[in-house]
């Protein structure tokens, strides 16, 4: 929780994977909270075509460093913009929902959020989706919805 002890030395991990070669990076906004995203985009920004920021909606960060479920259509809608601004992009290449929670998948219908994240998707501010954390039936129903590209 909050920014990290070494600010620069994060900075500098982020800056060597980059010229490692390393093509994917998995985020949320939830890390931090908000705080990762704006350390990749300080490092990393304007980002290599190469590389493949992945975040992560569908969770939030209480006080006690906690995941409460975020997966109404309006959270997960202000989580998409605030991982648009922090990464500083105009639209977010992969997002994942992230479902279940600190214990493992759970089962349980993704219908509701993930059509809402397709409906963000066909707005133009997400290239790809796809699902976190979920069961093998959850991947199926995704898979009905929309395509998915990662699980």
């Amino acid at each position: 929780m909050g920014p990290p002890a070494d600010r620069d030395g994060a900075l500098a991990v982020l800056r060597e994977a980059a010229d490692l070669g390393i093509t994917h990076i998995d985020t949320s906004g939830a890390y931090g909270p908000r705080v990762t995203n704006q350390l990749i985009r300080e490092a990393l920004h304007p980002y290599p075509e190469s590389l493949h920021i992945v975040t992560k909606v569908g969770a939030s960060r209480d006080s006690n460093g906690g995941w409460p479920p975020a997966r109404d259509p309006e959270s997960l809608s202000r989580s998409v913009r605030e991982n648009l601004a922090d990464l500083g992009v105009d639209v977010l290449d992969v997002v994942n929902l992230r479902l279940g929670d600190a214990r493992g998948p759970q089962a349980g219908s993704l219908a509701e959020p993930f059509e809402a994240l397709a409906g963000l998707q066909q707005q133009g501010l997400i290239r790809h989706l796809g699902v976190s954390n979920a069961t093998a039936e959850q991947v199926a129903e995704a898979q009905a919805i929309t395509p998915i590209v990662c699980v």
